[in-house]
């Protein structure tokens, strides 16, 4: 996660950084966004950059250390290639301390998600589909998606009713 504190967390105690690192007692709050926002959290977390939530615009979810892998979806044709961020990695960054994350897409289409889900190497924040952007038509600008060819658990209707595509929030619920 180095590349995401270098660019967009401002630490609050210059002491406890060392080569862009944020070691333990450092205090990290990420930068504002100066683009058009795509993703607002809010609810129990930590870290915030607008009044009481996470704002994130494509610059400063994309900064974030990200993962590209290949999967089929129910949805799509083919193989597709999606890249985002790990949804583990989205929480850690905003100290996110929940059970259950509502999440909820432009149309106000919404979806409780255990925060357990949120594991290496599980569900990602993808905001690229075959190296390009997802426009509103084309689920975009984010699709939580799991690597549904990677574990047989993935390949469920439970889980395909929480890879919801047109996400712009979500809530940390206790």
């Amino acid at each position: 996660m180095k590349s995401f504190f270098n660019r967009c967390c401002t630490c609050l105690s210059v002491a406890a950084v060392c080569s862009g690192m944020i070691y333990a007692g450092a205090a990290a709050a990420l930068e504002p966004v100066l683009g058009t926002p795509i993703l607002t959290v809010t609810g129990d977390i930590g870290t915030k950059n607008a009044d009481d939530k996470a704002v994130f615009d494509f610059d400063l979810l994309s900064s974030m250390d990200t993962v590209t892998f290949e999967t089929t979806t129910i949805w799509t044709d083919g193989m597709q290639s999606f890249t985002g961020v790990e949804l583990d990695d989205l929480l850690d960054a905003i100290g996110a301390n929940g059970s259950v994350l509502r999440a909820s897409a432009v149309n106000d289409y919404a979806v409780d998600i255990p925060a357990s889900d949120a594991q290496d190497g599980g569900p990602i924040v993808a905001f690229l589909n075959n190296g390009e952007r997802m426009s509103l038509r084309n689920k975009g600008p984010l699709w939580i998606v799991y690597p549904y060819d990677s574990k047989l658990e993935y390949q469920s209707e439970l889980i395909f009713s929480r890879s919801i595509w047109q996400l712009n929030r979500i809530e940390v619920q206790r």
